[in-house]
């Protein structure tokens, strides 16, 4: 048997009228016209589809493209269609209106229909439609009008109580019931004249007109090597050489480890490690405007690790947002670790936002924050879908605690989930002496992502780059069609995470 999808000619005229008396047998009077099927094929081929089995006719759904909002919610058949002219449809518009659906009852073992509605939902992801619309029958309905309301009738077949051809089979497709139209279809005496509006919302959709393509984004991290600088100008070729490295892969983001300019440190080894740190951070503003010209010159946002900044006799641990266009973000660790706090007197941050950038938002963490849950949840009720942590450990189970927790941000939070730290030995610099490290981006565990969790991660402890694509497109899917919608399905009515 040769099954095959495709897209209906006006050749294929006589074959469909002999398969729709077949579907549709008591409304034999009602059969397309060859004038309307030319038409239709001749103002939207895409949306006019098929399926034929060893050569035959077997099923066939046509639609048109409308802007829904000249229409709305209240409409009849006659409306949609201005009066069987199809003058309604626009390739400019933002639903794809379905009129009409039937299958071969020879064929009807083969479940044609839920090929046809995938087909009908590629289309729609493909031309960036908000959404497929369409006013759905409900053949079985005369069985039980003299008991139940139309209304009453659809809430019964949604809850499996009533089986109806039509609407049991939509709505096993993901549509959603909107409301019952009265009068829908004159001649439809089965449905009593109704229809149910049904409509199956493309999680895809964007208001760029290249959403599918522009859901793909590149993630460089770099797996930073600790060694000593002759001077500041050294390390900034070895910056530069990382984000060359990035732009010419065409990379929409670079991920520098935390404090992976602590190199720096070496000329103030003799004082306290406090007051080395103070030096250190006389140079972060120097730093982060020269790591700013090369984020526009190449191209390319650059998440510039974190750097120690002095302010009201204070000692923060920042990171920089360094946007392509010339924009400067920057987010101040909240966590400190007790080493911290011991060595440097480091003091946390207080703000918890996403940032916008030409990729979407993003949140950014620093090493220790990531170990609490609480503040990737905030991030991701507020529509985060990259978490970027760039980290410093120096033993491996200290690094074991970061990557553990930052896979289970990415599972929890159905986002992707990038880290990235230092590797190697510093000596001469007190508190610096030793680091592990391995670069890896988590991903949810669903069937779209890899089986493991993990899209990509670096050697252990050797300096190199990692260069992950990743799809914010299945994080949509995810969180609408996953096997489990972790976002949706928390208990608000129990316990909620906010900002205080």
């Amino acid at each position: 048997m040769q099954i095959d999808t495709r897209t209906l000619t006006v050749q294929d005229y006589d074959e469909l009228v002999v398969t729709m008396k077949r579907a549709y047998p008591q409304m034999s009077e009602s059969i397309w016209s060859k004038r309307s099927i030319e038409k239709l094929t001749k103002i939207f081929p895409q949306g006019q589809i098929c399926i034929t089995v060893d050569g035959k006719l077997a099923a066939v759904a046509l639609s048109i493209i409308v802007n829904y909002n000249e229409f709305g919610d209240d409409h009849t058949y006659v409306d949609i269609t201005g009066n069987y002219t199809f003058n309604t449809h626009l390739s400019t518009g933002d639903v794809l209106y379905g009129i009409e659906v039937f299958v071969d009852p020879e064929y009807r073992e083969l479940r044609l229909g839920r090929r046809l509605y995938d087909a009908r939902k590629e289309l729609c992801e493909l031309l960036n439609l908000k959404s497929i619309v369409l006013g759905g029958r409900i053949p079985n309905y005369h069985k039980h009008s003299h008991e139940l309301s139309a209304r009453d009738y659809i809430r019964k077949v949604r809850d499996k109580e009533i089986y109806d051809p039509v609407l049991s089979f939509q709505l096993s497709n993901n549509f959603l019931p909107i409301k019952v139209l009265k009068k829908y279809l004159p001649e439809d005496e089965s449905s009593k004249e109704n229809a149910v509006l049904l409509q199956w919302n493309n999680v895809y959709y964007s208001k760029k007109p290249n959403t599918m393509q522009d859901s793909i984004i590149r993630l460089g991290l770099v797996q930073w090597q600790m060694r000593h600088f002759k001077d500041i100008n050294a390390f900034y070729e070895q910056v530069e050489f990382f984000v060359n490295v990035m732009g010419d892969y065409k990379s929409d983001f670079v991920l520098f480890p935390e404090l992976f300019n602590t190199p720096l440190l070496a000329p103030f080894n003799k004082l306290s490690e406090r007051d080395s740190m103070i030096e250190l951070a006389k140079l972060t503003e120097q730093i982060k405007a020269k790591i700013s010209e090369l984020a526009i010159s190449y191209n390319v946002n650059i998440i510039s690790g974190s750097m120690p900044v002095f302010e009201n006799n204070d000692l923060y641990n920042v990171s920089y947002l360094l946007h392509r266009d010339g924009r400067v973000d920057e987010y101040r660790k909240i966590h400190i670790t007790p080493n911290e706090r011991k060595y440097y007197g480091m003091k946390g941050g207080s703000e918890i936002k996403v940032f916008d950038t030409d990729c979407g938002k993003i949140g950014l963490v620093i090493c220790y924050d990531v170990e609490f849950p609480e503040l990737p949840r905030i991030l991701a009720d507020q529509g985060m879908k990259i978490l970027f942590v760039p980290y410093l450990t120096d033993t491996q189970n200290a690094y074991i605690r970061v990557r553990h927790c930052a896979a289970a941000r990415a599972i929890e939070n159905e986002c992707y989930v990038a880290i990235a730290g230092c590797v190697g030995n510093l000596p001469g610099v007190n508190n610096m002496d030793i680091q592990f490290g391995q670069a890896a981006v988590f991903t949810p565990s669903d069937f779209p992502f890899p089986s493991n969790a993990i899209k990509g991660e670096a050697t252990p402890n050797t300096e190199m780059t990692l260069i992950v694509d990743v799809d914010l497109n299945l994080l949509k899917d995810l969180h609408y069609n996953g096997s489990v919608q972790i976002l949706k399905d928390r208990r608000n009515d129990l316990y909620e995470t906010y900002l205080k």
